[in-house]
């Protein structure tokens, strides 16, 4: 029988498996990888540090709802990368990541960049924490049946990362041709809702004087956005949201009463603190969108009664006590209750002021920024930064966040009207990720358009983003709120401490920024500076039209996202000398 070198076939076995791209940075140890990446048809988008092809992994398996794949070199390749694969893992994106290794038979002797202070050869140990998985590879005959497994977890159950840790002899030995001949299913099966159990949920939702459904990020992975609504509008329920969970409904739908929590809508508040019956559908009760579990803001449960699926059975009855537990995959769920309803209940019922509650309460609270959305104010009003952004994009065009005003922001102002639009970092919320995530997300939809708001303390931690984008050809829109701050925390210190030590960027003692489009410009894409508002909408037009890569950097005021909910944060600050 023939014999082969393993990274050659390793390529042929991924292209197998419909990858398409692998996103990643070069080092010694997986050079070999990238000769077999090379002469096959799957694209290697290099990035310049780690973290950013992390995030660009995640954002691109986003959209893809297919494993992404991220190659690192070993040590401080794979240190640069935790960050970006903990949030993915933390917000259930599936990544299967191939990290480069030392040579299998230099183990434990410390060659150059190992990491094996508590145990030889251990570097894999690193991702512990955050992966679903982890293997290292010892010899070359394991690798076909590793990368198989690597892919079947990343995706089943509840998706997540994976890392298969390769030492770079084992990417140079020869195998027998047809050694990667093992296929994992077309499709991996999810658990589904028993029709007992479903029974059971419909007659309680049905018996309820005041039911909610909450829904998180997990109705998105799953596709479940018309289950959701088909119930929710059978049976007149008001549905409210995550943060992750935007979009599952329609902004625009009569039943999204919003999001909840410190961040949240009021009305949504309202609605689940005041609730006889919370259906919680693919969420995990996360701080943010609970008010730090406080029931005096968004949940009393008790006395509230709560029904909670979810696929991953370590999230039932985490947070609060349940009636009703049951793992399984979302959309198969909703279907399964919706049946058993419509045997309870033949026709569409209607509740008596419930939409009109829903609408003025949106109403009421969108009020107080509505000035705000047209202001000509220089630097401008956040609000008009958002307001504009939603102008120019098209409704299904991506929208990619960071973390502070913008993904505050959007979640509570922006309105999405197309499911699987919004790609915020939520489970780690890790400041870096929108400027990058943008570049994996537009990839993987090349025929859309993608906007990233991102704040200039993001921005500015890595903006090889730019390099990248114009040596690949990514064109994505950034746009850079900068209140010359790391805002959010800016104002939190400012209010709790009078001093905003640490949090704002000064040169010589006054407000110092970074010229963004003139370093984009050197990067060779465009680079756009507003010197007053109303050049926005235009600038913004005329980016997402070119196909190009584009930063605007637009200057803004400094000043709180409403905050109608509760974080516990502010009741543990106290200020000494």
């Amino acid at each position: 029988m023939t014999n082969r070198i393993v990274a050659y076939q390793l390529a042929d076995f991924l292209r197998d498996l419909g990858v398409e791209v692998v996103f990643g940075l070069c080092g010694h140890t997986n050079i070999a990888f990238l000769d077999a990446l090379e002469q096959s048809k799957i694209r290697f988008i290099t990035a310049r540090h780690e973290q950013v092809a992390a995030h660009m992994a995640d954002g691109y398996a986003r959209v893809t709802r297919k494993p992404s794949v991220l190659l690192t070199h070993l040590g401080p390749g794979l240190t640069n990368a935790a960050t970006g694969v903990a949030n993915a893992a933390l917000d259930s994106i599936p990544m299967v990541v191939i990290a480069g290794d030392v040579p299998a038979h230099y183990f434990g002797r410390h060659p150059h960049q190992e990491v094996n202070l508590h145990l030889d050869a251990d570097q894999y140990e690193i991702y512990r924490p955050f992966c679903k998985r982890i293997w290292r590879v010892e010899r070359p005959a394991e690798l076909p049946r590793v990368i198989e497994r690597a892919f079947h977890t990343a995706q089943s159950g509840r998706p997540g990362t994976v890392l298969v840790d390769v030492p770079m002899d084992v990417f140079s030995a020869d195998l027998p041709e047809g050694s990667f001949t093992r296929k994992p299913p077309l499709g991996v099966g999810k658990p589904v809702l028993d029709e007992q159990t479903a029974a059971a949920i419909a007659r309680e939702l049905v018996q309820a004087t005041r039911p909610v459904i909450h829904v998180g990020g997990g109705v998105l992975l799953a596709q479940a956005s018309s289950e959701l609504s088909a119930l929710a509008e059978w049976l007149d329920i008001p549905v409210t949201h995550t943060l992750m969970g935007k979009g599952a409904l329609p902004d625009t739908h009569p039943l999204n009463a919003g999001m909840t929590g410190f961040w949240g809508v009021p009305v949504a508040n309202d609605l689940t603190r005041t609730a006889d019956l919370i259906l919680g559908a693919g969420t995990r009760f996360a701080e943010a969108d609970s008010s730090s579990w406080d029931e005096r803001f968004t949940f009393a449960i008790p006395p509230t009664r709560l029904i909670h699926i979810d696929i991953d059975p370590a999230e039932l009855g985490r947070n609060f006590p349940t009636e009703i537990a049951a793992v399984s995959d979302i959309k198969f769920a909703l279907v399964r209750i919706l049946a058993a309803v419509k045997e309870l209940v033949p026709q569409p019922r209607h509740t008596p002021g419930l939409r009109e509650r829903i609408r003025e309460g949106r109403s009421q609270f969108s009020s107080q920024w509505a000035e705000r959305r047209i202001s000509e104010q220089y630097p401008l009003k956040p609000d008009r930064i958002l307001a504009d952004v939603r102008k120019a994009l098209p409704e299904d065009g991506l929208i990619v966040t960071d973390v502070g005003w913008n993904k505050n922001g959007v979640g509570q102002q922006f309105p999405i009207s197309v499911p699987g639009t919004f790609i915020t970092p939520g489970g780690l919320a890790t400041m870096g990720f929108g400027p990058a995530a943008a570049l994996g997300v537009k990839l993987a939809a090349p025929d859309r358009k993608v906007v990233a708001l991102v704040g200039d303390g993001a921005f500015s931690s890595n903006m090889s983003v730019m390099a990248t984008a114009a040596e690949a050809g990514i064109p994505v829109t950034w746009v850079v709120m900068d209140n010359m701050a790391f805002g959010t925390i800016a104002l939190l210190e400012k209010h709790h401490y009078d001093t905003f030590y640490g949090t704002v960027f000064k040169r010589n003692g006054q407000p110092y920024a970074v010229e963004y489009a003139k370093i984009a410009q050197a990067c060779g894409i465009n680079g756009i500076k507003i010197e007053e508002a109303a050049q926005l909408l235009p600038a913004l037009t005329q980016a997402i039209a070119s196909d190009e890569p584009c930063l605007i950097h637009v200057p803004m005021e400094n000043v709180p996202t409403p905050t109608p909910g509760h974080w516990n944060i502010n009741d543990i600050y106290r200020k000494g000398s």
